[in-house]
């Protein structure tokens, strides 16, 4: 996106503009630093593909979340904002909003709103205790909250955004439990060599698609598969990969394969639920699950058609549900010579790729906030 701002303005004036554009406000990078008491590792609340993220306090006691891009973008500044100001247009109630930025040098820092109950990494999955109770009532929320946010990206604006990343740490929750994509749009700020977004695949790895793995392709069904391996994770109250587990439960798309092929999904819903668990929708949430992680793309749904799944609104097609795409199926076909880690509850991954993965024709805007 070109620059549509006189270049002789200061980059409040070029995000503000005189023309009505929405506006980003602009933090100095000495107050931001000073808001996250210098960046301290104490003040680290999270870590993703372009930076790390830091609590911070505003002089006037508003707490907020600061984002620190990992790379160096080539943009100046004015089309850094340019860029930026058509990000914070992106609104949604289960979008994480842009309260705004710094460009400062080669510093570029993203301000988002604080909020207050984290991570579905670290609140719903995570090993420390919560005090939040996730009842079913509030998981079906934060399903159907998170595939209107995906549904909203992939199908309502334009032009159409992949996430790409779609995993329990980029979903955060506000005091209601209402659940915010975050992560998406930034690949426009940064170079293409910079991030894993042109030639690089960097992810967790239970939740990529096969097709993103092994090829780089990136279409709106790879976030579908990270959706579907979501809201495994959201029914069964467990990370999608551990390591610890016994060989046959350490992966929970297998696992929970298994168990519908034995008619006996209902074992592998959180213990925890209390009781108002309905079980006859957790199964259906499960079924629509595996529908998402189906092997081959044309057999996964689109978003509003799993979003109308959930609902109530549409059927699932049972007949449509066969043996999704295993994580140790892909594992093997990694191309020699990617770089590949793996922590021991996660699965982080990361592999190289030559293949462009923006040759697919249904692949849409860059994204990663």
């Amino acid at each position: 996106m070109a620059c549509c701002f006189p270049s002789r303005r200061g980059p409040r004036d070029a995000v503000e503009g005189d023309d009505g554009m929405h506006s980003v406000k602009v933090f100095s990078y000495s107050e931001l630093r000073k808001a996250t008491q210098n960046f301290s590792e104490a003040n680290k609340i999270g870590e993703g593909g372009f930076g790390s993220v830091f609590r911070g306090k505003l002089k006037d006691g508003t707490f907020i979340a600061v984002k620190v891009l990992s790379a160096t973008s080539r943009q100046g500044v004015g089309e850094f904002l340019t860029e930026l100001t058509a990000i914070s247009d992106i609104k949604h109630e289960n979008l994480v909003t842009l309260m705004g930025c710094s460009a400062e040098g080669s510093h570029r820092i993203l301000v988002y709103n604080y909020l207050e109950n984290n991570s579905l990494q670290q609140t719903l999955l995570g090993a420390k205790y919560s005090s939040i109770q996730f009842n079913w009532e509030a998981r079906v929320k934060i399903a159907i909250g998170i595939a209107r946010g995906l549904a909203f990206l992939h199908e309502e604006i334009r032009p159409h955004i992949i996430h790409r990343d779609i995993k329990a740490s980029n979903i955060l929750l506000d005091k209601d439990l209402t659940p915010k994509i975050a992560d998406f749009g930034l690949a426009r700020l940064l170079p293409p060599n910079a991030t894993h977004v042109s030639t690089r695949v960097a992810g967790t790895l239970g939740y990529l698609a096969p097709e993103y793995a092994i090829r780089g392709q990136v279409t709106k069904k790879s976030d579908i598969y990270g959706y579907g391996v979501l809201l495994l994770e959201i029914v069964c109250g467990r990370c999608n990969t551990n390591t610890r587990l016994a060989r046959e439960d350490r992966f929970l798309l297998e696992k929970t394969w298994a168990l519908y092929e034995q008619e006996h999904l209902d074992e592998i819903i959180d213990a925890d639920i209390d009781d108002e668990l309905d079980i006859e929708e957790a199964c259906k949430f499960l079924k629509i699950g595996l529908l998402c992680t189906q092997d081959a793309m044309a057999r996964r749904p689109h978003m509003s058609t799993v979003l109308r799944m959930l609902t109530g609104c549409k059927n699932v097609s049972m007949e449509k549900i066969t043996r999704p795409a295993m994580i140790t199926d892909f594992c093997q076909l990694i191309p020699s010579g990617a770089e590949k880690t793996r922590s021991n509850t996660s699965g982080s991954f990361t592999t190289t790729e030559t293949t462009d993965p923006f040759s697919s024709s249904d692949t849409a805007t860059q994204s990663s906030m």
